[in-house]
C-alpha cells in the first residue's frame, strides 16, 4: 500500500484554488471540476461531492484536529508576503523551543495551514549566528551528525 495525498473539502473550490495559489504558491495540477489535484499532492473536493461519497454523513469544516504541513526555505520573504494577504491566523510567526519560526493560518474553510521554516535552514541560520555545531544541535535538540549534515 501507498499513501497517495491529502484531501480536503471545501465549500467554493474556486475560492480554495485561488488560497492555495496566491498564499502558498501552489499550481493545479489536475482538474477534474469536483476534484482538483494542487502541487504538493493536495487534493481539493467540492463539498457536496464529499457529502454524496460519505453517503449523507455530516460534514464538519475547521475542527482544528489536524494541518497541512508546508516548509519554506526563504520563511522570512514568507512571512513579509503574509503582511499583504487577508489571511485569517491561527497565531503569528512564533519561534518554537527548537528554534523553527512557523506560521499557522487558515484556509477559506479554516482547514489548519502551517508553514515552517525549512529546519535545515534553521540550522544555517543558528551557525551563521556564531553558534558551534555543538550548540546548534543542543539548541535544536537534533543529533551533532544532523547539524553537520545541514552545511553541505
Amino acid at each position: 500500500m501507498k499513501f497517495k495525498s491529502p484531501l480536503l473539502a471545501v465549500s467554493d473550490i474556486a475560492a480554495s484554488i485561488d488560497f492555495y495559489k496566491r498564499v502558498l504558491g501552489l499550481r493545479v495540477v489536475m482538474d477534474f471540476g469536483a476534484n482538483v489535484t494542487l502541487t504538493g499532492g493536495v487534493c481539493l473536493q467540492t463539498l457536496d461531492t464529499w457529502q454524496d461519497f460519505l453517503e449523507g454523513n455530516s460534514i464538519s469544516l475547521g475542527g482544528n484536529a489536524g494541518e497541512l504541513y508546508f516548509e519554506e526555505d526563504d520563511f522570512d520573504a514568507f512571512a513579509r508576503k503574509l503582511q499583504g494577504e487577508s489571511v485569517e491566523y491561527v497565531h503569528p510567526v512564533k519561534e518554537h523551543r527548537w528554534g523553527q519560526r512557523v506560521v499557522r493560518l487558515y484556509d477559506p474553510d479554516h482547514h489548519i495551514i502551517e508553514v515552517g521554516e525549512n529546519i535545515k535552514s534553521v540550522c544555517r541560520r543558528f551557525l551563521g549566528s556564531g553558534m558551534t555545531e555543538e550548540q546548534t544541535a543542543a539548541r535544536m535538540d537534533v543529533p551533532l551528525k544532523f547539524v553537520k549534515a545541514c552545511q553541505k
